[in-house]
């Protein structure tokens, strides 16, 4: 797990790089990080396994190798649809065949790298999951609106049955 300057764990990340190669870790890590992101790193599937489960839904991008050591890349890729069902989850492996692909996308994986790739590829998936945030957004910003009305309506309807009770009492 990737460690504040205070010795701390961090748990107050955006995205997760979960790869026992050092060198693809500390790559991503500096690439995303320059872009503003916050970000942690584990050298092992056990360890973003756990730093996943301790997230909460904070954890919104999450680049993970698929042959690791303690848990592989499709155990990270179920707890993050746990930790956050909406999080933009990339699978990475330096073996890749259209067979994994397709398990990968099947298990719930938005992107998929094989190794070597380029910062190209990763600032495309950057643009994609930043664009199906925005989405999820105001897909959830409609959805407050749309019971936000049907509330309003609701109390509208029962305000009109009080009137029109009130009125019938005033009557008699």
């Amino acid at each position: 797990m990737h460690m504040r300057p205070d010795g701390q764990e961090r748990r107050d990340f955006e995205v997760l790089i979960a790869d026992d190669d050092s060198g693809v870790r500390e790559l991503l890590a500096d690439f995303l990080a320059e872009r503003g992101l916050s970000v942690a790193t584990t050298p092992d599937g056990r360890a973003a396994v756990t730093a996943l489960e301790r997230s909460g839904q904070q954890c919104r991008l999450v680049f993970t190798d698929i042959a690791m050591p303690g848990a592989d890349g499709f155990a990270v890729l179920n707890s993050a649809r746990l930790a956050n069902p909406s999080s933009y989850v990339v699978m990475i492996t330096g073996y890749g065949s259209l067979e994994t692909a397709i398990h990968a996308v099947r298990m719930g994986a938005q992107d998929y790298l094989t190794k070597p790739f380029s910062l190209g590829q990763v600032d495309v998936i950057l643009q994609k999951a930043n664009a199906r945030r925005r989405e999820e957004e105001e897909r959830q910003a409609l959805a407050g609106q749309r019971s936000m009305a049907s509330a309003l309506a609701a109390i509208e309807t029962r305000l009109a049955a009080m009137e029109t009770q009130l009125r019938q009492l005033l009557d008699r």
